[in-house]
């Protein structure tokens, strides 16, 4: 699964790979969560777009948002027979902007979170795509939202040790394909939902501050040190609740 992910590049070096006209300007994301205002790239018009939506998916049939688990991963085997995702697969796929995502590894009973990241992403690091869908839902009142989640595949060799789940990165060449809903079936477009080759993606654990949505800075990726103890309680105050997975009321 993907909990978490990165967003570190300059607007620029997305801006140039994923070909798109908006000239956004953000800063450095360094612990992306659920429910969190999020960029993709999806075609609006028969053009590349940027938008913004909230990270977690409601299919345009929910009532009631508060009543409904947050969809924030997709499983790629389900996606063309579940009915949160089949619409969004064959009419609303997108590309999720990223640097890396973090993963958790079960251990002794504590949970330590490791970054991963393209382990040759060239001197100016370039930046990767995950496959996502995204929605629309309108309120009763007419409130509308666009939501969105990443598509997840079988894990590589690389981090198999980690998690058996990772996100679906689309390969520069394959944006075009995956994008084009209108000319690319589900089916076909559900070929790219593969792990990503042996090597290609390398993985540290990092500190448990990363546990905390509310810290977001360059140290969250600073390697831990060998057998690194727990962040101490009063920095990361994390309660029973899984943070990742938040609500959006």
């Amino acid at each position: 699964m993907c909990g978490r992910y990165l967003i570190t590049s300059a607007p620029e070096a997305f801006r140039r790979l994923f070909g798109y006209r908006e000239q956004p300007n953000f800063p450095p994301r360094y612990n992306v969560a659920p429910t969190q205002p999020v960029p993709i790239v999806r075609i609006f018009e028969g053009e590349r777009q940027f938008a913004l939506v909230r990270w977690g998916l409601i299919p345009p049939w929910v009532d009631d948002p508060r009543k409904f688990s947050l969809l924030i991963n997709a499983r790629g085997d389900s996606v063309n027979e579940k009915p949160a995702f089949r619409k969004a697969m064959r009419r609303r796929r997108c590309l999720f902007p990223a640097d890396g995502f973090y993963e958790w590894k079960d251990e002794r009973g504590r949970r330590r979170p490791y970054h991963v990241r393209p382990k040759n992403r060239g001197p100016d690091g370039s930046p990767i795509a995950f496959a996502g869908l995204w929605e629309t839902w309108m309120g009763p009142n007419g409130e509308e939202m666009e939501t969105a989640a990443i598509v997840t595949t079988t894990a590589s060799r690389d981090i198999a040790h980690l998690h058996d789940r990772m996100p679906v990165i689309v390969p520069p060449e394959a944006f075009a394909l995956w994008l084009d809903c209108r000319n690319v079936d589900a089916i076909t477009a559900a070929a790219l939902f593969v792990p990503t080759p042996p090597g290609a993606l390398e993985a540290y654990e990092v500190s448990s501050a990363v546990n905390r949505a509310d810290n977001d800075g360059p140290e969250l990726i600073v390697p831990a040190p060998p057998d690194a103890p727990e962040a101490p309680a009063a920095a990361k105050r994390e309660k029973k609740k899984d943070e990742r997975q938040g609500s959006l009321f």
